[in-house]
């Protein structure tokens, strides 16, 4: 069987070093639409490093290494192939704001394998801290199409009851037609992004863009509108990745706010507001 459950919940941790500067993070934000317009000061603190300030989301693709939906891949116990692999979700935890320039030490181990019955769902955390203490935990949650039915625990529901009402701000963001390409420079290289023929032997008309792409232009929405722009502000942020987003597409993003956390639901508009990010939940101060 491609995955062992056992074997893979039993392996011991990886650990490693990971680091990042000033120019990872101007990148990063480059890749999920930040700087336009270019000399908007509300933008500048994403893309001038003299007055940078680190976008929470930016913890998913620290160090430049694999990110946690292949990087599970390579687990002991896990053997499939990378066409079957969706994102499914994704949670991060803030411990403390991020450093624009640092070196942590990152601990990745699977916290779960989860049999939804005709797919199975391994939970891939990362543990991150650096000198000073923790600075993030992330949960990618990796569905692995076909590679379920062995009778284990299904997991828990991820499902949330929707927001009741409507909501207190909409905003709409346009994806660029390059924005995979820019966004994959970050370190996501799955030609699922790039590459029109794998796209297709995956099931897609044509390459989709990251999940984690649209999870960083969301959050940055969600700050930027109802923070105030302050990053240090989020505690967590999780979400499941309900549908595909194709470059070229816009965004519209629909927040319920609280003072303690807003609830988020976001449509792809030229498809009549398919959903793409669901279950999804911003936890500030």
């Amino acid at each position: 069987m491609p995955i062992d459950a056992a074997t893979a919940l039993a392996a011991g941790p990886r650990t490693g070093e990971i680091s990042w500067d000033h120019r990872d993070v101007q990148l990063y934000h480059l890749g999920i639409g930040a700087g336009s317009p270019a000399t908007d000061p509300d933008e500048l603190r994403y893309t001038l490093e003299s007055r940078l300030h680190v976008l929470p989301s930016f913890a998913t693709v620290a160090g430049g290494g694999k990110p946690g939906v292949t990087s599970g891949l390579s687990m002991p116990g896990v053997e499939v192939e990378l066409a079957r692999v969706l994102h499914g979700g994704q949670s991060l935890v803030i411990h403390r704001p991020l450093p624009a320039t640092g070196t942590a030490t990152a601990t990745n181990r699977i916290a779960a394998v989860y049999d939804k019955g005709t797919a199975a769902v391994l939970v891939l955390r990362t543990d991150v801290a650096d000198a000073d203490g923790p600075l993030w935990t992330n949960d990618a949650q990796i569905f692995i199409r076909g590679e379920g039915g062995w009778g284990g625990d299904r997991g828990p529901s991820t499902r949330l009851e929707p927001p009741t009402g409507d909501p207190d701000r909409t905003v709409e963001r346009p994806v660029r037609d390059y924005q995979a390409l820019l966004y994959r420079l970050s370190g996501d290289w799955n030609p699922l992004h790039a590459d029109p023929e794998f796209a297709k032997l995956a099931g897609f008309e044509r390459p989709i863009l990251h999940g984690l792409c649209t999870y960083g232009i969301t959050l940055k929405a969600v700050v930027d509108t109802l923070l105030a722009g302050d990053v240090t502000r989020v505690r967590s942020y999780a979400t499941r990745f309900a549908g595909v987003v194709y470059p070229g597409e816009t965004l519209r993003i629909r927040m319920w706010h609280t003072p303690e956390s807003t609830r988020v639901a976001v449509g792809a508009v030229e498809r009549s507001d398919a959903p793409v990010l669901a279950d999804t939940v911003v936890e500030h101060t």
